[in-house]
């Protein structure tokens, strides 16, 4: 059953990650585009989003709390790991998520203009600052799920006995 667990929160991994990375790729690529092209990355970002990024984060939530619940895995790599995806939860749910279709929104409004809106280069910006706030969190969860490093003393003096 952990290998199991372990197997669907590489799916997990690889659907989060994976979405987030095409974001990043995709919004680099253009970066200075017109109002109708940034909208077709707008939308694919949130489709992306529901399809790849949320799943992913969801599929890595369960297993993790599988983990702590019911396989009793009390690590203090462990609750770091639940540290950091809560906090990746958070930003996901509260600020990332509710920004896409505003940003959709807002790239629509600019077609009329032919550029986009203050309003949407401001959000815009907002929403590089909190993903980019998500690197070090999500590099730390990686960690402490591949490495299980033995943080404590006593993990320390359990792993060599």
């Amino acid at each position: 059953m952990r290998k199991l667990l372990s197997f669907l929160h590489e799916i997990g991994t690889i659907m989060y990650v994976g979405g987030i990375l095409s974001h990043i790729v995709i919004g680099i690529l253009f970066a200075q585009s017109s109002p109708e092209t940034t909208v077709v990355v707008y939308t694919y970002k949130l489709q992306s989003a529901y399809i790849l990024i949320l799943p992913g984060l969801g599929l890595k939530i369960a297993t993790d709390l599988i983990l702590f619940f019911f396989f009793q895995e009390r690590a203090w790599w462990m609750r770091i790991k639940l540290g950091m995806t809560a906090f990746l939860t958070v930003n996901a749910f509260v600020f990332l998520v509710p920004m896409m279709p505003e940003l959709l929104g807002l790239a629509e409004a600019s077609i009329p203009d032919g550029s986009l809106s203050q309003a949407f280069i401001d959000l815009e910006h907002r929403e590089q600052l909190v993903g980019m706030s998500n690197v070090l969190p999500l590099v730390t969860e990686m960690i402490m799920g591949a490495f299980r490093p033995p943080l404590t003393r006593s993990e320390r003096q359990a792993q060599t006995t």
